[in-house]
Parts: C-alpha cells; structure tokens; sequence
C-alpha cells in the first residue's frame, strides 16, 4: 500500500473520532440535563483522571490515558447507549467495532489502538484496571459537577459509579469530589514570599 493510501485511511480514523465533539452522553438526559456534556468531552476528562490516578496508582500514566482516550470511539458507531437501555439492546463488542473502525488504518496504527481497546476491555492490567476507575470516577465527578449546577437527580450515578471503583486512590478521589466545591479551584491559598 502506498504512504498516501495509509494517511487516507488514519485521516479516516481521526475525522470518525471528531463526531465524538457533537455527540452527547444521553444518560444524562434522564437526570433532566439539557445540554449534557459530550462524548469527547467525557474522554478528554478520562484521560486527565487516568494520569492522576496512574501517578498514584504506579501505573504507565501514558499508556492509561491512551486507554481512556479510546475506550469510548466505538460510540461513534454504536452511539451512547445509556445503561437502562443495554437492557433491551445488544451492540457488537467494542473490540469489533474498534477493528472495523481502524480497517484502513497503517498496519501499525490499528494494532496500536486495536491493543489498547483490547487491554481496557479485558480489564486485566494495572492500566486498564485504573483506565476504568477514571471512567467511572470522570462520571461521579460531572454527577458532582451537575448537582452543584442544580440538577438534583444524579445521586444514582454518584451511587453506581462509586460501587464500581476498585482503586484506593479512585476512592479517595471520590471522597474529595463528594466533600468538595467544584469552583474552589479558583480562589486559590495565596503563596507566601
């Protein structure tokens, strides 16, 4: 295959993944959130939470940002499907969504992401094992950010997210952002000179 041939089809992969910014996270819309956050936002979010709990985890801080980052395009294809609704619906793996989606990928480009959504799937490593607390716990922490906004009906999310979390230091994050303000950040302790 050609150099160009290979850039098409990774562009491909790239311009699927900027959906990501326009679609929503529908759960949300049962908790009465207009305007809910967007997939991508999510994800971006996901990546951060990975790094910090990588760091206190002794987990690759890179490699479990990179599991965050993927472990929701598939959506792209299968759309958010919220939890009540996995009752009624069965979708394709995430594994298969993720190599159709990488098809025309350079060979090394779809091993990459195909390895990495592997690693979150089977939950068995260190990192994905701290990629999935961060999902969860980028999910408590918007429920946080929402209630705080004055949409009261989050608490089963709070609720779910929390039970999932198998970390220490994802529960210890849940803590801080339960007894936290999310806006406290700006009116910092001033340093001293």
């Amino acid at each position: 295959m050609s150099d160009d041939h290979d850039a098409a089809g990774a562009m491909s992969f790239i311009f699927e993944a900027g959906v990501l910014k326009r679609a929503a996270r529908t759960g949300w819309w049962f908790a009465g959130v207009k305007h809910p956050e967007s997939i991508a936002e999510h994800s971006f979010r996901t990546a951060i939470i990975g790094m910090v709990l990588a760091a206190m985890e002794g987990a690759d801080p890179g490699r479990v940002a990179m599991l965050c980052a993927l472990h929701d395009t598939q959506e792209t294809r299968i759309t958010d499907i919220p939890h009540i609704a996995k009752r009624y619906l069965t979708a394709a793996p995430n594994t298969t969504v993720t190599a159709d989606q990488v098809a025309a990928c350079p060979p090394a480009v779809a091993e990459a992401i195909t390895a990495a959504v592997a690693e979150y799937e089977a939950g068995q490593t260190l990192e994905a094992v701290v990629a999935r607390d961060a999902d969860k716990l980028e999910c408590l922490v918007q429920a946080v950010e929402y209630r705080h906004q004055g949409i009261d009906n989050v608490q089963r999310w709070i609720d779910s997210s929390r039970a999932a979390l198998r970390t220490a230091s994802a529960h210890r994050l849940a803590d801080a952002a339960l007894a936290g303000q999310p806006l406290a950040w700006l009116n910092p302790p001033r340093q001293s000179e």
